[in-house]
């Protein structure tokens, strides 16, 4: 089985997104997709969960609304039979003041005021002992309203009430499915990738698989083809085999994408890479090859562009454009130049390259 390395450039650029948006529940590709189709289902389920627990709430609303009722009218006898029992305490003592003989007049000028004391007391409870009932109750009686409101507003409005409970769960789950709607050509992207590479898998294990390569040059490569200074390039595939290097960008492009101007040609693309990446191959690696008595080995590169939906009928130069069913068949043609050994000298360096340059 051919040996792989690194996952696709589309699924790394996905979850840096994601991570980037704080979203990191999400470990593969497939959860993704999972999830952008299963959003109805998913946003249901919240709404459902929310319903029960609105209805559970109703329900434990009445029956706490009856529990308070019960508590609030116990309280307000017991709390008024307290104040009626301190004002029957309070005439009693007023009684005996009046009736107390004083044997002395100082002994009278000391009962008098406490007699008076009496007296107001009694006549303050007996004036304000509906009000004093009330502010005992009071809090009790605040919340007894507060839940009688909202046993209310639920009952009429039924549905709001579940939005509402529902709303941070919601938020959230279609601030994800946004994000991940925003990230749909990375998606399709990467199914194509995720399609290649399983085809390149099935290759025996004389072949080496590099994806999502990244090449950094500190000293800009000058492109003649172009009048321009490459400085970075990036490769879906490299493909190290007995046959050469093959370069494979991926398209998941539909018909329409094949004549939309506004992006870029796969070609151009896959042909700037090769020039960049044959100057810095051919330079570094291929003194460790074995010698052929004719001269100086190189190391050929193909370019590959695999369509995965529709292709062009039209042939580029330079540039081999083929569905997934024709990529294994094509490279498989080509006969070996390279012994195992030199294949994995080379991948070697294409990974040592590709660590050395991040």
């Amino acid at each position: 089985m051919c040996k792989v390395y690194n996952s696709v450039a589309c699924l790394t650029a996905i979850k840096k997104h994601l991570h980037e948006c704080n979203i990191s529940e999400f470990k593969s590709l497939r959860e993704v997709i999972q999830f952008q189709k299963n959003f109805p289902s998913l946003r249901q389920n919240i709404i459902s969960q929310h319903q029960r627990k609105i209805e559970k709430e109703k329900e434990e609303l009445i029956s706490h609304i009856s529990y308070m009722e019960d508590i609030i009218e116990k309280d307000r006898n017991n709390y008024e039979q307290q104040l009626q029992k301190e004002i029957l305490e309070l005439k009693s003592k007023t009684i005996f003041s009046s009736n107390f003989s004083a044997s002395s007049p100082i002994e009278k000028i000391i009962r008098w005021p406490q007699k008076i004391l009496y007296k107001w007391k009694v006549l303050r409870l007996e004036k304000n002992i509906n009000k004093k009932v009330e502010e005992f109750i009071e809090t009790s009686v605040q919340v007894h309203q507060e839940k009688t409101d909202r046993l209310q507003y639920i009952r009429q409005n039924f549905d709001n009430a579940v939005m509402e409970s529902a709303a941070e769960s919601l938020m959230s789950l279609e601030y994800k499915y946004n994000i991940i709607s925003g990230l749909e050509s990375y998606i399709h992207g990467a199914l194509g990738e995720f399609k290649v590479v399983k085809t390149l898998e099935t290759l025996s294990d004389e072949y080496v698989l590099i994806n999502d390569f990244k090449l950094l040059f500190h000293n800009p490569i000058y492109n003649h083809l172009e009048k321009n200074y490459i400085q970075s390039i990036q490769i879906d595939h490299l493909l190290v085999a007995p046959s050469g290097v093959f370069l494979i960008e991926t398209k998941n492009w539909s018909k329409k994408s094949l004549h939309n101007l506004d992006l870029y040609s796969p070609v151009q693309q896959v042909k700037r890479a090769n020039f960049a990446f044959y100057r810095i191959l051919n330079q570094g690696i291929v003194h460790s090859l074995s010698k052929h008595h004719w001269g100086d080995r190189k190391i050929p590169l193909r370019n590959i562009i695999v369509m995965i939906n529709s292709k062009p009928k039209e042939e580029f130069q330079h540039v081999k454009v083929l569905t997934l069913d024709e990529l294994i068949g094509f490279i498989t043609y080509l006969d070996p130049i390279f012994s195992q050994s030199e294949v994995r000298r080379i991948s070697d360096y294409i990974l040592d390259l590709s660590r050395f340059s991040s």
